[in-house]
């Protein structure tokens, strides 16, 4: 039975990779186990990594560093990616509000653990390690800890009450969902509040013709008389229907179709005179049917050399008689104006002819096979990046030592901007959905299964310790008690839907395995787009709070 221990106790790679893969999936297969309708997914993996560490299974340690750093990296990076491409329309409608309330969040457990130490007599070496632990924001540990350091103070008591605390840390948020919904949460607040604000979101609405003003002008004339951008997409004439070009005149009774967002149909009724009542909103339409002659049709920009490019570019319209009305990125339909930039991935709507619409296919290649390969290269590159940012030294005024966004905060930020902006210079972002899950599943793990692994070797001596269930109970009040109420707080004065105000609680926690359990349970997108959107700021935060505490307390 030597086999048996050099694969599963004796320090090597092989060993290092099957406990890490055992941790994994017996934590995920716990994961799906489901409790008065409720399971806590893949947090499971920390706890197994927990239980494993307890009963002596270990890893070589800078192979456990290595996994650990890796897949949070991986994680982050891949979250960063996904949300980027609608991370700054979301924050032009609403960033602002999401970031406040993450300080909030931040600021009320920083009271909590001030006003808990002065009272109870917990030193503030150990009380930055219960806010590290309770917020399970190991940056701000180390932040801490070199900061005692350079005071000359032991730094061994705030990773110790990080370690006890980590856990509730992580449950604690999870469970603050979980009472919110059971409690608070009504059918509507499961909507998302005012898509139709976001500037990037598309609306589309008919008008007539009633408006001498634009009598007999282009549609280039009559678009140069407003601010608003806006897309004709069909023209009714006597009877006829076509596809105006920027150079067609309008004339009295004509009826459009306008592709626009629904902040601007005021002023397109002025300018065009009349709009009809009819909605063209709806899920059911069947834009074929609409007229013989013309057909709408989704094709995907498939073809590299397209990705980064200015869809006026193209010149689509003008050679092949055919129209634009919206680009579907990232769940997220953009106005197809001249000056947007094409990524990988979009999918257009073309409305035309039939063999029109044939010509433009071969044009930007609408083969999706072709997309389903993740440009691996593009990542990597973006993690050096995020991890070279992530290094950055920022130095704080009467902070001793620089801050750092470190290895979560640099990549997911670097995923963010890659992800917008990574196109306008040809660089392909583009994942599939199912491998951007995938790489953010694996990463995940692999951080939850590396962290239990190494807080459960000394997890139980810790927690009988006299102080052990002090912290354990002090770390969970400041983990549960903010998460409460900013969640309520959110959704109830500050109008948020359910899914955004759990996203943003979860990133000013820094709580990815939260964020994972609001989107398994919580429909769309927006937990991830508000985690990203308050994580950064909420995280520096931190790290900076956990100095100064060091600083004014110690």
């Amino acid at each position: 039975m030597d086999w048996l221990q050099t694969v599963f106790i004796q320090h090597s790679p092989l060993q290092a990779v099957v406990v890490i893969s055992v941790i994994i999936a017996v934590g995920l297969g716990l994961g799906k186990i489901h409790v008065c309708g409720v399971s806590l997914g893949v947090t499971w993996v920390f706890f197994a990594g927990i239980l494993a560490g307890h009963f002596g299974l270990s890893i070589d340690p800078a192979m456990l560093s290595y996994a650990e750093s890796f897949g949070l990296v991986l994680f982050v990076y891949e979250l960063g990616l996904k949300v980027g491409p609608g991370f700054f329309s979301s924050f032009r409608t609403g960033g602002i509000k999401l970031n406040f309330i993450g300080f909030a969040v931040v600021l009320l457990g920083t009271f909590m653990a001030i006003g808990i130490s002065l009272g109870t007599g917990i030193s503030m070496a150990d009380m930055v390690g219960i806010i590290a632990g309770a917020t399970t924001n190991t940056p701000s540990l180390g932040a801490a800890q070199q900061t005692l350091q350079q005071l000359g103070q032991s730094a061994s008591g705030a990773a110790l009450s990080c370690a006890v605390t980590y856990p509730l840390g992580v449950v604690g948020v999870i469970l603050a969902i979980i009472v919110v919904r059971k409690l608070a949460v009504k059918p509507s607040d499961l909507i998302v509040n005012n898509p139709e604000s976001d500037p990037s979101h598309t609306y589309i609405a008919a008008f007539q013709v009633h408006n001498p003003a634009v009598f007999g002008m282009t549609v280039r004339q009559a678009a140069g008389l407003i601010q608003p951008k806006f897309v004709i997409s069909r023209l009714w004439r006597q009877g006829q229907v076509s596809i105006p070009t920027s150079d067609t005149p309008l004339l009295e009774n004509d009826r459009l179709l306008v592709v626009a967002t629904e902040r601007d149909v005021p002023a397109l009724t002025v300018l065009f005179g009349e709009q009809e009542h009819t909605d063209w909103n709806k899920d059911d339409i069947d834009w074929n049917a609409i007229d013989s002659s013309l057909i709408s049709r989704h094709i995907i920009i498939s073809r590299p050399e397209l990705n980064g490019k200015r869809l006026g570019s193209l010149r689509l319209r003008n050679t092949y008689g055919i129209n634009i009305s919206r680009v579907l990125r990232s769940g997220v339909a953009l106005l197809a104006t001249p000056d947007l930039i094409l990524q990988l991935g979009d999918r257009l709507t073309v409305v035309g002819e039939a063999k029109a619409i044939e010509n433009v296919e071969k044009v930007v290649g609408n083969t999706a096979t072709a997309l389903k390969d993740p440009n691996l290269a593009a990542i990597f590159i973006g993690i050096v990046l995020g991890l070279l940012l992530g290094s950055i030294p920022i130095f704080v005024p009467g902070v001793g030592a620089p801050v750092r966004l470190g290895l979560a905060g640099g990549p997911i930020v670097a995923g963010i901007i890659i992800g917008a902006f990574g196109p306008r210079f040809r660089l392909v972002t583009y994942t599939t959905r199912s491998a951007n899950l995938m790489l953010r599943g694996i990463g995940l793990s692999l951080y939850l299964a590396c962290l239990g692994l190494d807080a459960g070797a000394h997890f139980l001596e810790t927690i009988m310790r006299a102080d052990g269930l002090t912290w354990i109970a002090v770390g969970f009040l400041i983990t549960i008690i903010p998460s409460l109420i900013m969640i309520y707080v959110a959704m109830r004065w500050n109008k948020l839907d359910f899914g955004s105000a759990c996203g943003t609680v979860c990133g000013a926690m820094a709580n990815p395995m939260a964020l994972t359990y609001a989107g398994d349970t919580i429909p769309g997108d927006t937990p991830a787009v508000s985690y990203a959107t308050a994580y950064p700021l909420a995280m520096f935060a931190r790290v900076v709070i956990a100095q100064l505490l060091v600083l004014f307390f110690v």
